[in-house]
């Protein structure tokens, strides 16, 4: 598709929410990845969303079937969360094995091996801007201790002001993509204009958002979705939530 095709497509869909596990299951969504012959099946076996080419951020699913491969140079910053089966990567010195629901960094340039014991599927966000760093795998923590944070802005709440906290996984080099673990007391608000990616892994509660045409969605504990940069979407938890985050903010 053109970018011209594309500018006319979002006219027709503006920037909305995405509900990542539904684009998993349904094989007929998205576009395959194209790469080289010979290219290992970590890299090759992708569907990502039709977004424009060419953008920061590329987001979608890794589906690979059971046995094993290795990954020379990770071309971009890349965060993975394991939906079904389980995935062990390694690097000298060091292995990760993430289950159902577990989630890691993959920075730009890491040289790794994987192997998978049966069918394993990914949700993945590669930050295509990335710098060469380490070339480490950072785990996303699971319940790492969260402190004090930022709050919605007073002019868009609906509600009295939330309590949130925050622990922060990763950064890249640049500040613009991050990773982690947020939570907040129950709050609403009015239409919030995205101007950045977020997936969001719900880790508890359940969040309603309508976006600018009025499509409305619930997302509950074990959901995983993703509002696009330029979206407006209201938000309203009537209970706790915590989630694990990937952002994409522009400086």
């Amino acid at each position: 598709m053109s970018n011209l095709q594309h500018a006319a497509a979002m006219l027709a869909n503006p920037p909305s929410f995405v509900d990542l596990r539904q684009f998993a299951r349904d094989k007929n969504q998205g576009i395959a990845v194209v790469t080289a012959a010979g290219e290992d099946r970590f890299l090759s076996s992708r569907r990502v969303l039709d977004w424009a080419p060419g953008g920061p951020v590329t987001a979608g699913v890794i589906a690979l079937e059971a046995g094993q491969g290795s990954v020379s140079s990770l071309p971009a910053d890349e965060f993975i969360l394991v939906t079904e089966g389980s995935l062990t990567l390694s690097q000298p010195g060091a292995t990760l094995t993430l289950a159902p629901g577990q989630s890691a960094v993959i920075q730009q340039g890491a040289a790794f091996a994987w192997s998978a014991q049966g069918p394993v599927s990914l949700i993945f966000t590669r930050y295509n801007h990335s710098q060469p760093g380490t070339g480490a795998i950072v785990p996303i923590q699971a319940g790492p201790e969260l402190k004090p944070s930022g709050t919605p802005s007073l002019d868009l709440l609906t509600t009295p002001m939330p309590s949130c906290r925050n622990f922060t996984d990763y950064v890249s080099a640049d500040g613009e993509f991050m990773c982690g673990t947020w939570d907040s007391t129950p709050y609403a608000r009015r239409p919030l204009f995205y101007r950045h990616y977020e997936l969001m892994y719900l880790l508890e509660g359940s969040v309603d958002f309508v976006d600018e045409t009025g499509r409305s969605g619930t997302f509950a504990e074990g959901d995983i979705f993703l509002v696009e940069q330029g979206a407006s979407c209201t938000w309203d938890s009537r209970e706790n939530v915590t989630k694990v985050y990937v952002i994409y903010r522009p400086k």
